[in-house]
């Protein structure tokens, strides 16, 4: 199979939509990720997943702590912007939480400390322990073939 199609079929899998940051002295970055996952509950682990040639990858190795925010529906701008697809400069006012950056009114923004990492193919997996753990109330932002989506409800009828 060729690289196009495994991208076309991961796509089918639709994902929440999050924010990974990190801090390096001054220095705060971040990137937009759907590969994000809970790997255990006791300890408290989360996994994400990111690219070899990204920056955020040398920030992260170097720090070894990050924070996800988890978006909700009113942040596709954000997430596009992290994701480096808006060109022009923002001025980010982060939430500071546990002292990590973090994306005002995410759904969730946890703190983390690098528990593990291994190198899979073209990415590498950091295994977080989660430190701190925020919450807030609101839809997700959710991602489905290369395009951002919204939920529907359905009424009941009767």
């Amino acid at each position: 199979m060729d690289d196009r199609t495994f991208r076309t079929a991961m796509g089918k899998f639709a994902t929440g939509v999050t924010v990974i940051t990190t801090k390096l002295e001054d220095t705060v970055r971040g990137m937009t990720a759907n590969a994000f996952m809970s790997v255990s509950l006791n300890p408290k682990l989360v996994l994400i997943s990111v690219d070899e040639n990204a920056h955020l990858k040398q920030y992260i190795q170097q720090s070894q702590k990050f924070a996800v925010s988890i978006l909700n529906e009113t942040q596709q701008d954000l997430s596009a912007y992290f994701a480096g697809q808006r060109r022009e400069k923002l001025d980010i006012d982060f939430n500071w939480f546990n002292g990590m950056p973090t994306i005002q009114d995410s759904l969730v923004n946890l703190t983390c400390d690098v528990h593990d990492v291994v190198v899979a193919g073209d990415h590498t997996l950091y295994i977080g322990k989660v430190t701190d753990v925020c919450l807030n109330e609101g839809e997700p932002l959710t991602f489905f073939q290369g395009t951002y989506k919204q939920l529907k409800t359905c009424e009941k009828v009767n």
